[in-house]
């Protein structure tokens, strides 16, 4: 059996549109299959410096420079807790922990030859990727739904629909990026739910909302914002989408919003009226989209390579959103995954063994991104104080821009695990109540 293609990708998101650009920019012959026809709407709208590279490095960059994206200086977090908590410690004066933010400026990341990165509308971003792969030779074929892989004969072939017809397409390797449809995670039964970050999104655009009610001072009012409620492990996105189109999304654990037995709206309106002043920003805006709802947030992979097959990006991993980490480990896992496919090409030879740097770093990078989430959410809005302490502040941002493929751990990470140790060993502790009720799980190596 001949291949038709080298390289098979399931899906055209930010994951197979960038495999695809490396791919075809090495000569390599890539077909994208992608069952949406573009632009569509999709969620997670923020990035982080860590995409920079890899845009640079594809080729894409100017494209989505000349798209007039809103650009991404910082992040900030609010709460609105209005007591002064002793910092225990940290450095600087006790603070009332309203708001914190960082500047990505405030570090010098490999790679990044600028102090800001965007924040995109999916539909027109996810675009500009999959046609810039396109011009470089990428073949695209869209409305065309990859449903299963035939592994059994000599190469994998990828069983498709194009309307009534069956089609049988063969292949050296297979990349699955077709996002949280999780394709070939699914069929060989290696997906793992995540024991903790059952998390759940209610999310709309607010036209004509004012970014500078809750922001510290007007120059920061273009930061993606985290807003904590004062309800358990719940928050709020606000992120700019054009000069006056912001998305604005509520995050809480699915077993509350199951227990709540309402509708989108009215679940949506009454969490947000937790937080009076939150409330009142966006009661003065217009809502412009229907409400969504994103479920299945959080889940691994047992497997993530395999003879002839890898996955990337999210069909690969998903961790609770809350870093804007999903476009960013959407380029960086196709950007490792090239190099060894590239490689593998050349050698002919596309088992396992050959994926096995991809798969170390990129199990490395999502792990330390989980650990930063599962303490993040732990502290609660004490992790104000922790931005706010120059003894990590620096290796908090470096996890915020997304540097996080070549540390095994960050040392913001332990210290961050030490504090929580100490408050919770410590039933009088004064920072006791303010703790969040997730933590890591112990099975977490198994993904």
């Amino acid at each position: 059996m001949n291949a038709d293609f080298d390289i098979g990708i399931m899906g055209g998101g930010p994951a197979g549109s960038t495999m695809a650009a490396y791919l075809a920019k090495a000569g390599l012959s890539v077909a994208v299959f992608e069952s949406d026809i573009f632009p569509r709407e999709h969620v997670g709208e923020s990035l982080v410096p860590a995409t920079t590279p890899v845009l640079m490095e594809t080729g894409a960059m100017p494209a989505v420079d000349a798209a007039g994206f809103p650009r991404k200086y910082g992040a900030a977090w609010t709460t609105a807790e209005t007591r002064k908590i002793d910092p225990m410690g940290f450095g600087g004066p006790a603070h009332d922990f309203r708001t914190a933010e960082v500047l990505f400026s405030e570090r010098d990341q490999p790679g990044v030859n600028r102090d800001y990165t965007y924040h995109v509308d999916r539909g027109k971003f996810d675009q500009i990727l999959l046609k810039h792969a396109q011009g470089l030779g990428a073949r695209v074929y869209a409305g065309i739904r990859v449903n299963r892989v035939d592994f059994s004969g000599e190469l994998p072939v990828l069983e498709a629909r194009l309307g009534n017809q069956s089609v049988r397409v063969p292949v050296r390797m297979v990349v699955d990026a077709s996002g949280r449809r999780t394709m070939l995670g699914n069929q060989l039964k290696v997906k793992v739910s995540d024991p903790v970050f059952n998390q759940y999104a209610i999310h709309t655009w607010f036209d004509n909302l004012d970014r500078s009610a809750l922001a510290p001072d007007a120059a920061k009012v273009d930061y993606i914002y985290i807003h904590f409620l004062p309800l358990v492990d719940t928050w709020v996105w606000q992120i700019p989408i054009t000069e006056t189109i912001t998305s604005v999304g509520v995050v809480t654990q699915k077993k509350r919003f199951q227990a709540a037995k309402d509708s989108r709206e009215r679940f949506f309106w009454d969490t947000v009226a937790s937080r009076p002043d939150l409330l009142d920003v966006l009661k003065n805006a217009e809502r412009v989209r229907p409400f969504k709802t994103e479920g299945d947030y959080s889940y691994g992979m047992k497997q993530i390579t395999g003879d002839n097959f890898l996955l990337v990006g999210d069909a690969a991993r998903f961790v609770d959103p809350i870093f804007s980490s999903g476009v960013s480990v959407a380029l960086n896992s196709a950007r490792i995954a090239a190099k060894d496919i590239i490689a593998a090409a050349a050698a002919a030879d596309f088992s396992k063994e050959r994926f096995a740097s991809y798969e170390a770093k990129l199990r490395r990078g999502v792990n330390n991104w989980y650990e930063f989430i599962s303490i993040y959410y732990r502290l609660n809005i004490l992790f104000t104080a922790f931005v706010q302490d120059p003894r990590y502040r620096l290796d908090v941002l470096k996890m915020l821009q997304g540097d996080v493929y070549d540390d095994e751990e960050p040392k913001a990470l332990t210290a961050m695990r030490e504090v929580v140790a100490a408050v919770e060993a410590d039933p009088g502790h004064l920072w006791r109540p303010f703790l969040g009720e997730l933590s890591a799980p112990t099975a977490k190596a198994g993904f």
